[in-house]
C-alpha cells in the first residue's frame, strides 16, 4: 500500500479508496430510504387496496422506518464498528443492502414484502452512516477530515436527491395521466440492481485500518467508557441539542417533501422542492467543510451555517401562505420556495459534517462512531415526533410547523455560540506550523 510523508504524518493514497466505498454505500442506502417519499400519492394509488387508508403501515411508514428502526439498532452497530472494525462493519451492511434491495425490487408490487424489505435495509442503514467519522478517523489526517466528512455526507445527500429527482421520472407521477401511480416495481427493480452491484464492490475492497495511521492521538476508550466520557463533556452536551432540533428539522422536511409540495398548491409530485434543497446541500457539504479545514476551525463555519439556513427556512415557511394569498402569483410564490430551499439546504446540511467532525474532536478519545451515532440518533428522535406532527389530521398542521422551525432556527444559532472551538484542530495547527517551522 503506497503512502507518503505530509507534514511529518504518513498517508496513505488507499484513503481515497476507502471514502469512495462508504460514499458508494452510503448513496445506495438512501435511494432506497426515499425510493417512495416524493411519489407518495402515486404510490397510494400502485398499492391501494394492500393497506388499509388509516394504517400505521402506510407509505410513509416505509421512510420513517428508517427512522424508528435506527433508534434500536443504532448503538448496536456503533458498537459493532469500535469492537470489530470498519471491514467487518462495512461488509455486514453491504450483505443487507444487497440483499433486500433484490427482494424489494422482485416483489416490488407486493406492499407487505416491500415493507418487510424496507425493514431490513433500514437495520442496513447505520452500518454506512455510523462508519462516516470511523473511516476519516483512522484515514485521513486531521487537516483533511473535514472535507472527508464533507464527502462522506455529501454522498448521503447525492442518494437523497437521485431518490427525490429521479424517482418521479421512473414512475407515472402525473395525476392527469390514465397510467397514474404505474412503473413502481421497475422503478425498484432498478435501484436494486445498482445497490447489488455497489455492495459486491463495497464487499470486494474494503480493509479495515491503514499499516500506521495518520494520527497520533490518545488510545482511545472502549465504547461504554466513551459514553460516559461524551454525556460528560460540555460542548457535546450542546452538540446533542443542536442536532436533535436541526437534524430533526432536515429529516422531517426531506421525508415529508411531497406533502409539503401538495400544502403549497403543486399538483403532482416532481420532487423538485427537494431536489432544490439537496441540490443546495450537496454543493454546501463540500465548500464548507473545505474551508473549515483549510482555516483551521469549526466553530465558526457552525455559526456560519445555522446563520445562513435562517433565510432559507424562513421563505420556504411563507412561500405556502403567499401561494394562498389574494393577488399572488402561485409561481412566483412556488419559485421563492425553490430558491429558500436551495439556501436551506446549503446551509443545514453543510453544517451536517462540520458537526460530525467538531463532535469527534472535542469527544476524543471517545470512539468516532459512538458520537457520530448519537448525534444521529438524537435526530432520529426528534424527526419523528415531527413528523407525527405534521401529518396529524392528514398534515393539517404542516403551515404551523415551518413556522416553529424558523423560531427554532433562532435558538439553534445560540446554543452553537456557546461552543468552544474544537482542541484537536487547534493544536493540529501548532504542530503543522512548528514541523514547517522546523524545516526552513
Amino acid at each position: 500500500m503506497k503512502s507518503k510523508l505530509v507534514n511529518g504524518i504518513q498517508i496513505y493514497g488507499y484513503r481515497w479508496v476507502m471514502l469512495f466505498i462508504l460514499m458508494a454505500l452510503n448513496i445506495v442506502v438512501e435511494i432506497e430510504w426515499l425510493t417512495h417519499a416524493p411519489v407518495a400519492r402515486a404510490a397510494n394509488v400502485y398499492y391501494a387496496g394492500q393497506f388499509l387508508p388509516d394504517s400505521f403501515f402506510n407509505i410513509d411508514f416505509l421512510a420513517m422506518s428508517y427512522m424508528l428502526i435506527y433508534l434500536i439498532v443504532s448503538f448496536p452497530v456503533s458498537y459493532l464498528i469500535d469492537t470489530y472494525g470498519i471491514k467487518t462493519a462495512l461488509r455486514l451492511g453491504a450483505i443487507l443492502i444487497g440483499s433486500f434491495s433484490i427482494i424489494k425490487g422482485l416483489y416490488g408490487d407486493n406492499f407487505q414484502i416491500v415493507l418487510i424489505s424496507q425493514l431490513g435495509l433500514a437495520i442496513a442503514q447505520p452500518f454506512a452512516m455510523n462508519a462516516m467519522t470511523a473511516v476519516t478517523a483512522k484515514w485521513f489526517p486531521v487537516w483533511e477530515r473535514g472535507l472527508a466528512t464533507g464527502l462522506a455526507t455529501l454522498s448521503q445527500y447525492l442518494g437523497i436527491v437521485i431518490a427525490m429527482v429521479v424517482t418521479p421520472f421512473l414512475v407515472q407521477a402525473s395525476p392527469e395521466l390514465a397510467n397514474y401511480g404505474s412503473g413502481f416495481k421497475s422503478m425498484l427493480m432498478i435501484y436494486g440492481m445498482i445497490s447489488l452491484v455497489t455492495s459486491v464492490l463495497v464487499f470486494t475492497l474494503v480493509k479495515n485500518d491503514p499499516p500506521n495511521p495518520p494520527s497520533k492521538e490518545f488510545k482511545r476508550f472502549q465504547f461504554a467508557k466513551g459514553l460516559k466520557h461524551i454525556f460528560s463533556n460540555r460542548d457535546m452536551q450542546v452538540m446533542i441539542i443542536v442536532f436533535f432540533l436541526g437534524l430533526g428539522i432536515f429529516n422531517s422536511v426531506s421525508t415529508m417533501v411531497d406533502a409539503i409540495a401538495a400544502n403549497m398548491g403543486v399538483k403532482d409530485s416532481d420532487g423538485l422542492i427537494g431536489g432544490a434543497m439537496l441540490i443546495g446541500g450537496i454543493i454546501g457539504a463540500v465548500i464548507i467543510p473545505t474551508l473549515s479545514d483549510k482555516y483551521r476551525k469549526r466553530k465558526a463555519f457552525l455559526v456560519l451555517c445555522i446563520f445562513g439556513m435562517l433565510p432559507g427556512i424562513t421563505g420556504l415557511a411563507f412561500a405556502a401562505q403567499l401561494t394562498g394569498g389574494a393577488g399572488v402569483n402561485p409561481d412566483a410564490a412556488y419559485q421563492i420556495a425553490l430558491i429558500s430551499s436551495f439556501i436551506l439546504g446549503f446551509f443545514i446540511m453543510s453544517a451536517g459534517p462540520i458537526g460530525f467532525q467538531y463532535a469527534a474532536e472535542v469527544s476524543s478519545p471517545a470512539p468516532e462512531a459512538a458520537s457520530q451515532g448519537l448525534l444521529l440518533f438524537a435526530g432520529q428522535i426528534s424527526g419523528i415526533l415531527i413528523m407525527l406532527g405534521m401529518g396529524m389530521k392528514q398534515n393539517a398542521y404542516i403551515d404551523k410547523f415551518m413556522y416553529i422551525f424558523v423560531f427554532v432556527s433562532v435558538l439553534l444559532l445560540f446554543a452553537i455560540l456557546k461552543l468552544k472551538e474544537s482542541p484537536m484542530i487547534i493544536t493540529e495547527d501548532d504542530r503543522v506550523k512548528a514541523f514547517k517551522k522546523s524545516n526552513e
